[in-house]
């Protein structure tokens, strides 16, 4: 796993070097199926941040609002890598129409920083997607307003699921989507592509992140099967119910800056999260089929979005995920 130096908020280092921190940080982002399907050109005095659209997964994710989304996350810990190193981050998203894989410009401000965004930046390679089991508990009140006040800094909203009604109809909903998305043979084809990686690809969802399937699973609110090959090595038992602390995250808008400002969204709390020692797992199945999202939606009686699932609480540790090397993800232009 690439590991970014320590960063420092003792004093600004230059542009360059806080540019540099910036993409160290940014390839550590989660991203769906861990394809990290983006690339950072550094520009001497600016980071553009590219989709790569060979990585997009056309069964789980044709529209490519996942992919945007990741990118999302790895623009964000690239604001953080900036903080840290003493930077404020003017960022243009989305902007040019004739090229949309071109996701976000990130140029080093010489304002004071967001200290809030440069303390997140040890957080960064500590963060796990966590799928074992949760402990018993609710998070605190207080822990989901500040998530929430973090996500509306970054234009999305947060929503703690409270009702009973609304757990129960999460969990019939990803049951559901479960069912669609393992009747489609492409689905499972490129499920098993993104599980079976070689250690040397350095991405992918190894089986030392994910819980071995036994077939005696029936948890309320299922985990994504990512055992394949039936070599998963965390425990087989989840307990991924529909009782521990649940949030839904949103967007005004369903586009692509809105897809690229979640995943920004989601990468602060993820962060804020860690920093707590607080353990997170998504859940998209839902949010990935058409028909339970519009479900989902229309049961809320929602203006938003929703763009993804979170569950939070107490886990064991997880390991971390591979990565893939710098240089293939990272280049300098004149």
């Amino acid at each position: 796993m690439v590991r970014p130096s320590a960063p420092s908020t003792s004093a600004p280092t230059g542009a360059a070097a806080a540019l540099e921190q910036g993409a160290r940080l940014a390839v550590l982002a989660p991203s769906v199926h861990n394809t990290q399907p983006w690339l950072l050109d550094l520009r001497g005095d600016r980071l553009a941040v590219r989709a790569d659209r060979s990585r997009q997964l056309p069964a789980l994710d044709p529209a490519g609002r996942e992919l945007v989304q990741s990118v999302g996350a790895a623009l964000f810990n690239a604001r953080v890598g900036l903080a840290a190193a003493g930077w404020d981050a003017d960022v243009d998203r989305c902007p040019d129409p004739a090229d949309p894989d071109l996701l976000a410009v990130v140029r080093p401000a010489p304002r004071a920083p967001d200290a809030a965004l440069g303390a997140l930046a040890t957080a960064v390679p500590r963060r796990r997607t966590n799928r074992r089991a949760f402990l018993p508990g609710e998070v605190p009140d207080g822990v989901l307003r500040g998530l929430a006040a973090g996500a509306a800094h970054e234009g999305a909203l947060l929503v703690p699921v409270l009702r009973e009604a609304h757990r129960r109809l999460l969990g019939r909903l990803t049951q559901q989507a479960e069912r669609l998305q393992a009747a489609e043979p492409g689905y499972r084809a490129e499920l098993r592509r993104w599980t079976t990686r070689r250690p040397e690809d350095g991405d992918g969802v190894p089986p030392a992140a994910v819980p071995h399937v036994d077939g005696r699973q029936h948890d309320d609110l299922p985990l994504r099967d990512f055992d394949t090959s039936g070599r998963g090595e965390l425990p087989a038992e989840t307990a991924s119910g529909v009782n521990g602390t649940l949030v839904v995250l949103a967007t005004w808008s369903d586009d692509p800056r809105a897809w690229l400002e979640s995943g920004e969204a989601m990468q602060r709390m993820l962060l804020e999260l860690t920093a707590l020692g607080l353990a997170a797992s998504p859940f998209t199945q839902l949010i990935e089929v058409p028909l339970t999202r519009t479900q989902l939606r229309s049961a809320l009686a929602w203006d938003a979005h929703p763009q993804l699932i979170l569950r939070i609480g107490h886990a064991e540790p997880t390991p971390a995920t591979p990565r893939r090397r710098i240089n293939e993800v990272v280049v300098r232009s004149a």
